[in-house]
């Protein structure tokens, strides 16, 4: 027998998008049940991007889950653009009047997950076989097998998918209603974290004819590092000194007296690069947000960040829809983050390709002359610093 509870919004997955939109509801007074396959020890130990824009840090302050991030947060006011035996900086403040904050996805989950506990809603980790249903209905309903192996259901007014990329939710929706883009990259990214103070005060992009590397941070104490490779390569070919040789080339070690510290590599892993978006974000009663809906290459620090923004903007559509029985702002939901979706999925991509290594003399010619462009140009740097500090929420 199939136990039953009810709530107003059921939300798939428990990362940063449905934990936040969990939380954002809750202050408008609706009731959420959360479901996440994985156990929150697993949801908290996932190291992901750490970039902030500073729409994404005035929201979270507004909402009362930004105090931690203001203490130890880091405000960046831009990035360094590099190749060899250059280096420049944008300043987005002097561009733009707005920063970027480096907070590694994993402190604002806590952030998250404790506002949670703190509301006292209902939340269901290690799941298994979940499958929507009824979602063309005013009751839709999520089935699951819970962690202790009973067969449950969760029927809701709203389902909200924020269970990534390879979740249920997407593949609920009718596969003669969608339609899907995507783009695998020829490159990947070789991750590592390191024990290591940060060898810079802002991240450092650089283009090297033997390939990217992006020198980013944690903390005080701990770097982030990357290093372009081939998507089929294999992390047992990268020892630890060779990862280090590779970044000190890359980055310039040496050049006008800078020096890349190495350290001790507690983590090191490959990924894959793509761009992919997916339509419609809204079928039903079934809403999707983040990852569901669209995955963006790392290169310009957009993933977190329209998370945030997808579910900044249901947050208000399901108010309107379940307080107020007003229908337009989620019949206009998919419409509006699709707007940010595609700008950023620009970005995203424009960043990636001026500075990753294609194996061709002509194209490598044409990424320097956007790089000098870029550096020189107040224009240009300021479209540099509008996209990557970030759009108003809602653009």
């Amino acid at each position: 027998m199939v136990k039953s509870t009810s709530t107003q919004v059921v939300i798939v997955g428990a990362g940063p998008a449905g934990l936040l939109l969990s939380h954002l509801l809750d202050l408008e007074g609706i009731a959420s049940v959360l479901l996440e396959n994985r156990s929150g020890e697993y949801v908290l130990g996932r190291i992901r991007a750490g970039v902030l824009e500073s729409s994404s840090v005035e929201l979270l302050e507004q909402v009362g889950v930004g105090d931690r991030l203001r203490r130890e947060g880091f405000e960046h006011r831009g990035i360094y653009l590099q190749w060899p035996e250059e280096r420049h900086h944008i300043d987005f403040v002097d561009h733009v009047g707005r920063p970027v904050w480096i907070y590694g996805q994993t402190e604002l989950t806590k952030d998250l997950m404790q506002a949670r506990e703190a509301a006292g809603q209902r939340s269901f980790y290690e799941v298994d076989d979940v499958t929507l249903h009824d979602i063309e209905s005013e009751r839709p309903s999520v089935r699951f097998v819970s962690a202790e192996g009973e067969p449950r259901e969760v029927v809701g007014q709203v389902v909200a998918g924020c269970d990534g990329f390879h979740g249920p939710s997407r593949h609920a929706i009718p596969a003669d209603l969608q339609r899907t883009w995507d783009h695998a990259y020829p490159y990947a990214w070789l991750g590592v974290l390191a024990d290591v103070p940060p060898s810079t005060d802002d991240l450092i992009y650089a283009w090297h004819p033997e390939g990217f590397a992006l020198h980013s941070m944690r903390s005080e104490t701990v770097s982030r590092l990357y290093l372009q490779v081939d998507p089929d390569d294999d992390i047992a070919n990268w020892s630890d000194d060779r990862i280090w040789e590779s970044l000190a080339a890359r980055l310039g070690d040496g050049q006008n007296g800078w020096h890349l510290q190495a350290g001790p590599i507690t983590e090191k892993s490959i990924l894959p690069m793509r761009s992919f978006v997916a339509t419609p974000m809204r079928h039903g009663r079934l809403f999707l947000a983040g990852d569901a809906g669209h995955i963006v290459p790392p290169t310009g620090a957009k993933g977190l960040n329209l998370a945030i923004a997808d579910v900044a903007v249901l947050s208000g559509a399901l108010a309107a829809l379940l307080k107020d029985g007003r229908s337009d702002l989620a019949d206009a939901y998919s419409e509006t983050a699709l707007r940010r979706v595609w700008r950023c999925t620009h970005f995203s991509w424009w960043m990636t390709s001026m500075l990753h290594a294609h194996g061709d003399d002509f194209d490598a010619q044409l990424q320097l002359a956007q790089l000098r462009w870029v550096a020189r140009s107040g224009a240009a740097a300021a479209g540099l610093a509008e996209n990557y500090a970030g759009l108003p929420i809602g653009y």
